[in-house]
């Protein structure tokens, strides 16, 4: 395929979350668009008000609800499903995919193949061949093989606002990331490129646990000093587990590791920041979930991290009292005051 040959047809976005209604108008600044939401009825819904979720939709943009029909349609799809039913998600696309077909997904959270009887809450420890980035789900569930991400410093409302902004289009296929760029740049996104797909993926997941505890330090009342010191630190781990994970460090010191990060624990948008905020008020973590109307990934990534950085021995610290919070009842005040106490000497020993 030859960039030229897909700019005829549309491209599709699956998920019409904020996120993927965002990315939608985007895209449809260069083409049309198939939006893809499960319900028959919230398409006929969003095709009528011309809107969703408070963003008015571009006139290239077409509500539908058949995946067959949206692969049909289109040759390159743009999943943006939480992290929870991504896999199932894959498996109802996955007959009507062919090899022709490129995904370029933008979802932050890892999948998880456990045997048998087992769940997430009562495994110790996780290893690499457990935890999976959406990229690897899509290669194991589809017959697809050109397949890339997007990551980077995106919150949705300010994209909507059509400020600038940035992302990171990954993929081991120059050719899916000369197609990303061409799809989604204009005159107020600017889009990177990055041939390390896994590491791009795994710093997108993991910011997320440093902006919990960003939004943690935010709810105690504390200051900026309290979150450049959490940022550089959490950067930091970031490095260390996402290298065991199969990262490169370059990965994590682009627009997808530290500008991401720097953007979630700095933005009252982020909904991990809104978690650790509302933490830190003393609400509980079953309040804050139940009261969401989209998923946090960082929560269930603060469970997968930790079980991971004990099975590898890397040290995280932040996302090991991040753990305890959120899962064995201790405070946010207890975690920051071990924290503070912790004997660390090294600023940076990973270059």
């Amino acid at each position: 395929m030859i960039l030229n040959s897909i700019s005829e047809k549309p491209v599709g976005v699956i998920g019409a979350g904020n996120f993927g209604t965002v990315i939608a108008n985007i895209l449809a600044l260069n083409r049309r668009v198939l939006l893809y939401t499960r319900d028959e009825q919230t398409a006929a819904r969003i095709k009528s008000e011309n809107q969703n979720r408070g963003y008015a939709l571009h006139s290239n943009v077409e509500p539908v609800h058949d995946l067959e029909q949206l692969a049909r349609q289109c040759d390159v799809l743009f999943p943006m499903v939480p992290s929870l039913h991504f896999r199932a998600m894959m498996r109802q696309l996955s007959p009507y995919l062919q090899p022709y077909h490129i995904l370029i997904h933008g979802t932050k959270g890892f999948d998880i193949t456990l045997p048998p009887g087992q769940s997430l809450e009562n495994v110790t420890r996780l290893t690499r061949q457990q935890v999976k980035t959406m990229s690897e789900v899509i290669q194991e569930e589809s017959v697809v093989v050109r397949v890339g991400c997007l990551a980077g410093p995106n919150l949705a409302k300010e994209l909507a606002q059509r400020q600038p902004g940035a992302t990171v289009v990954a993929s081991h296929f120059n050719e899916v990331i000369q197609i990303g760029k061409r799809m989604l740049r204009n005159d107020r996104f600017q889009v990177y490129e990055n041939s390390d797909i896994v590491g791009v993926e795994i710093a997108g997941v993991l910011k997320n646990i440093i902006a919990i505890a960003s939004g943690a330090l935010s709810g105690l009342g504390y200051g900026e000093n309290a979150k450049g010191l959490l940022i550089s630190r959490g950067a930091v781990e970031m490095v260390y587990l996402g290298r065991a994970l199969g990262g490169d460090l370059k990965a994590f010191l682009g627009v997808a590791g530290i500008g991401d990060l720097v953007t979630t624990c700095n933005s009252p948008m982020s909904r991990n920041f809104t978690v650790g905020y509302r933490l830190a008020k003393g609400e509980t973590l079953s309040d804050i979930l139940a009261d969401m109307t989209e998923v946090a990934e960082g929560v269930n990534t603060v469970r997968i991290a930790k079980k991971c950085a004990d099975h590898y021995k890397v040290r995280a610290l932040i996302t090991d009292r991040l753990y305890k919070v959120l899962f064995e009842g201790m405070t946010v005040e207890e975690a920051l005051e071990f924290l503070m106490r912790y004997p660390l000497n090294v600023d940076i020993d990973f270059i």
